[in-house]
């Protein structure tokens, strides 16, 4: 039976927002190209910003289920997003759930699809791109379309566009769970508000396109023979290929990223393609990271340099709210030789899923400055199940069949979904990115030179040891995380143990 671990009404409450493909360089605290967040900007005041925080995968629902389970796509299983959260998976509303916290999930799922994980929600308000359901089709808005792409700009009513209405539910919620007076029974809530923007369609209501005329756009520089000069890998060049604008009217590609920064919308705009794919371009992965509260110690106004991760985010909360300490190894009892393994719970609930062994599956670590853990120099992600490679012949068949733009993006995301296993490990001066099963060119990108990752440099000599570097980072990465479950560990040197009631060594078998 499990019992409430908010005993002393202790824990905090919990808000985790999520919003879909939004990349750090769409916000003016990131960027010169971004657009002003007052309301992100003002919680950063409050807490800590993270400049370099990245996505363990970029793919929605391997993103989704690292995230929530602090556990690379590797280890969960859970690599395309035909396969969401496993079942028996360790996670954030399991965890929740035992100590006793009010859950609720308000928004986009795509993560959870076992009914006993879905039966740990008490508040349950799925919303997607197509609306409340999958069985409703979102009525069309007029709009324009061009070979890559299609934006809109609508008069519709604010309050039917999921990113209020989700708002709206949120407050409902808060006020439902979090006003209450009696302090002696409160019982803590922890909520997902997952908004499914910015994610296409391209769509933003008039009031708020007024804000971006495609005039203010700023576009990010490019390189004309990028795609072309043999630098680059097959698969980034492929994407370009399918998702290139290069053969739209400019006129188009301003409009639609004027559509996409009135939406605080992911564009993939610094390499002069409108959508998403199997690549590691900071404008896949790099993500805005804010973490706020004031009044649990957390810095106010802080920006925090270091390499940081999504999957960080996890053991943070679990970190600032007591229940368990990543960083500080217990002191061993009499007789004992081996510090236990980290983390150290420091709540005892009567539950099997939250014990010293099942949060040794944890794999991220809490961030700096947010806690008093030490920053990292290099964070990772990764992509591909070790599947087939897409193939020029592939694209070309598809596309004389009349499939081009997105439609061909959608038509192949299967196969670019399983295609290798790629690996990128990124520091603040680099970034790399290897397919140790293929015969494809590795990547590098000189971020200090080059922040825009317009000229990979892996094929010049004088980076040989920078790569060699690189690659010693990600086999220390793949080593430590290589456990699907962690295997038991000693915590004495020898079989004895000394028994402090009977004065003597002996086994723990009596």
């Amino acid at each position: 039976m499990t019992q409430n671990a908010n005993t002393d009404n202790s824990l905090p409450n919990v808000i985790f927002i999520v919003a879909d493909q939004l990349k750090a360089t769409a916000l003016q605290m990131y960027s010169e190209i971004g657009i002003p967040t007052p309301s992100l900007e003002r919680m950063a005041s409050e807490g800590v910003m993270y400049r370099h925080a990245v996505t363990p995968h970029a793919l929605c629902v391997p993103a989704r289920v690292s995230m929530m389970t602090s556990r690379y796509a590797h280890s969960t299983g859970a690599r395309r997003n035909e396969t969401l959260m496993p079942s028996g998976q360790l996670h954030a509303f399991r965890i929740w759930k035992e100590l006793g916290y009010t859950t609720g999930l308000i928004g986009k799922n795509h993560c959870f699809i076992e009914q006993d994980d879905l039966d740990l929600l008490d508040v349950r308000c799925e919303m997607s791109h197509g609306g409340l359901s999958r069985t409703t089709t979102k009525a069309k808005s007029p709009g324009t379309k061009s070979r890559s792409f299609g934006y809109a700009v609508t008069d519709h009513p604010i309050e039917g566009y999921s990113s209020a209405a989700l708002t709206t539910q949120t407050k409902a919620f808060i006020d439902r769970f979090g006003s209450s007076t009696d302090d002696a029974n409160r019982k803590p809530f922890a909520l997902l508000l997952s908004y499914p923007d910015p994610h296409h369609p391209l769509e933003a209501p008039r009031k708020y396109a007024d804000m971006v005329p495609p005039e203010s756009v700023v576009m990010p520089p490019q390189r004309a023979d990028e795609y072309t000069d043999g630098t680059i890998p097959t698969r980034n060049r492929q994407l370009h290929d399918m998702l290139g604008v290069s053969v739209d009217d400019p006129e188009h590609v301003r409009n639609a990223m004027a559509v996409y920064l009135a939406m605080t919308r992911f564009v993939d705009d610094a390499h002069d393609m409108l959508g998403k794919g199997g690549v590691f371009y900071d404008c896949l992965t790099r993500v805005p990271m804010l973490v706020s509260w004031p009044a649990g110690g957390v810095p106010c106004g802080a920006v925090d340099d270091s390499m940081a991760n999504t999957i960080d985010l996890l053991p943070t909360i679990l970190q600032l709210s007591g229940v368990a300490d990543f960083n500080a190894n217990p002191p061993s009892e009499v007789g004992d030789e081996l510090a236990p393994p980290r983390p150290r719970l420091n709540c005892d609930v009567g539950s099997d899923w939250i014990t010293s062994e099942t949060f040794r599956r944890i794999q991220g670590r809490p961030l700096p400055t947010a806690t008093d853990s030490p920053p990292r120099s290099a964070t990772f992600s990764e992509y591909g199940t070790g599947g087939t490679a897409l193939t020029d012949e592939h694209i070309h068949g598809l596309m004389d069949n009349g499939n081009q733009g997105r439609a061909l993006l959608m038509e192949t995301l299967w196969i670019r979904e399983a295609e290798g296993r790629r690996r990128m490990v990124r520091t603040k001066d680099w970034k790399f990115v290897t397919d140790p099963g293929s015969d494809d060119l590795d990547e590098l990108y000189d971020l200090n030179a080059d922040p825009w990752e317009l000229t990979n440099v892996a094929t010049d000599p004088a980076n040989v040891p920078v790569i060699s570097e690189m690659r010693g980072l990600l086999m220390e990465w793949a080593t430590e995380t290589e456990d699907y479950e962690p295997v038991p560990l000693p915590t004495t040197l020898g079989r004895l143990v000394y028994i402090a009631s009977e004065g003597r060594w002996g086994t723990t078998r009596g």
